[in-house]
């Protein structure tokens, strides 16, 4: 466990670190109704796309929707449009365990760097829409599947329709405003508001934007619209751009440093952040002295009961990696409760290392912060195991990737014995591409 005396100065350090990363990011300049983000300018003229997901789903998914909606911006402002992309803020999410924390509203730059993002389309966080916008979004389109759902084949659509049991999460209220949910950030509301009905790539959206008079657009459940490109190259410029915080990155790297003897230098993990100038070659990562495992349980291990395999059988694959990597260290990212950790201790070969959930450290980096750590050190381990179909676990298979590991060391996972054959398999290899 960390000593938390000689941990103080470093963590007030990487808090401020955050805080300095908080800076406006469209920041300084305000002139003639002109504001610089970067490289794209913010005008009388700029249009402002918010998304949401689903309130029920997990992280993961969430990032997954974010390219959805990041390869959109980018495809209007390739065609001539100026639109920029709002974030919206992180809602208290059912695997944030800590209920002793509010967590409500948590920005994007508690994650993710908000530059790098910045690098592929403009985007800011609702907060800083709010201060140069006010708390009204010009019009609400509420997305829902559309009641056709491919019968007829691959077809896309997109018409105002019915709104849904869903359409009760706003209300016209006695200012003539639509009032809902909004992340709980107060005073927000809507001046229009529609139900669509849509089914297609992201695109399907555009032309349906582009007659709209509102120069802000919220588009909740926008999960309902599908990839682009999935796997193509605008798909993994925005994947790219999703770098973790600066301040996460360090607290992982200096716990690999101490507890895992793993650096860098010696790892052959030179990473930059500037995604656009990360080309690793083939293989040239070597990785830390320790096996990296994901080992998802709790509701996961009930509602996966026909595949997921015991602790017994973990262990015993577990060993097998081990002995072949000649590894002595193993780094556990795990929602498993402690006898099941014990368990596994007691089986493996190895020293099980997990990073600390204190009190301190879950309101210095969030349940989503640490969730990051744990995936930033996973992906630097010489070998990796994850769990199947696990988003959390392809997540760090595609930091590996980008990292440059041997896809032999990164893409695997245990299917339980009782498996039947046509139920769990190994990850599928979605390469990253490097253009």
């Amino acid at each position: 466990m960390f000593n938390m005396n000689t941990m103080a100065t470093r963590r007030m350090f990487l808090f401020m670190l955050l805080i300095l990363s908080t800076t406006f990011v469209l920041g300084i300049e305000n002139d003639n109704d002109e504001i610089r983000n970067n490289n794209h300018n913010i005008t009388s003229a700029t249009k402002y796309l918010i998304y949401d997901v689903n309130p029920g789903e997990g992280f993961n998914l969430r990032r997954d929707v974010y390219i959805r909606a990041a390869n959109l911006v980018k495809h209007l402002n390739d065609r001539g449009e100026d639109w920029v992309l709002v974030l919206p803020p992180w809602s208290h999410l059912y695997h944030w365990k800590s209920r002793y924390l509010q967590q409500i509203g948590t920005e994007w730059k508690s994650f993710f760097d908000i530059t790098k993002l910045n690098l592929y389309v403009p985007v800011m966080e609702f907060s800083d829409f709010i201060k140069f916008n006010g708390p009204s979004i010009g019009h609400l389109l509420y997305l829902q599947r559309h009641p056709e759902g491919f019968s007829k084949g691959w077809r896309e659509i997109i018409e105002i329709g019915d709104c849904g049991k869903e359409h009760s999460l706003y209300h016209k209220g006695e200012d003539g405003f639509f009032h809902g949910y909004f992340w709980n950030v107060e005073n927000v509301n809507a001046k229009k508001f529609d139900c669509v009905n849509v089914q297609g790539a992201a695109t399907v959206l555009a032309d349906f934007l582009k007659k709209l008079d509102a120069k802000s657009v919220f588009l909740p459940r926008f999960e309902q619209v599908q990839h682009i490109t999935y796997g193509g190259d605008e798909f993994y410029k925005a994947r790219r751009s999703l770098v973790f915080a600066e301040h996460l990155r360090i607290e992982g790297d200096q716990f690999r440093e101490k507890y895992l003897n793993s650096k860098d230098e010696n790892d052959k993990t030179t990473y930059n952040a500037d995604w656009r100038k990360q080309f690793p070659k083939e293989n040239s990562a070597l990785g830390g002295p320790y096996l990296g495992l994901h080992m998802r349980r709790a509701d996961f291990a009930y509602a996966h009961k026909e595949t997921v395999p015991s602790i017994a059988e973990i262990g015993e694959e577990v060993n097998k990696m081990l002995k072949k990597y000649k590894l002595k260290l193993i780094y556990l990212a795990t929602d498993s409760d402690e006898k099941e950790i014990q368990e596994l201790q007691s089986i493996v070969k190895a020293k099980i290392k997990k990073f600390p959930r204190t009190k301190e450290i879950i309101k210095t980096f969030k349940d989503g912060g640490v969730a990051i750590i744990d995936q930033w050190i996973a992906a630097h381990a010489r070998y990796f195991i994850g769990t199947c179909v696990s988003t959390f676990s392809f997540r760090i298979q595609e930091e590996r990737d980008i990292l440059g590991f041997n896809p032999d060391t990164t893409f695997n996972c245990i299917c339980g014995k009782q498996s039947p054959p046509d139920r769990c398999e190994k990850p599928t290899r979605w390469r990253v591409v490097f253009r």
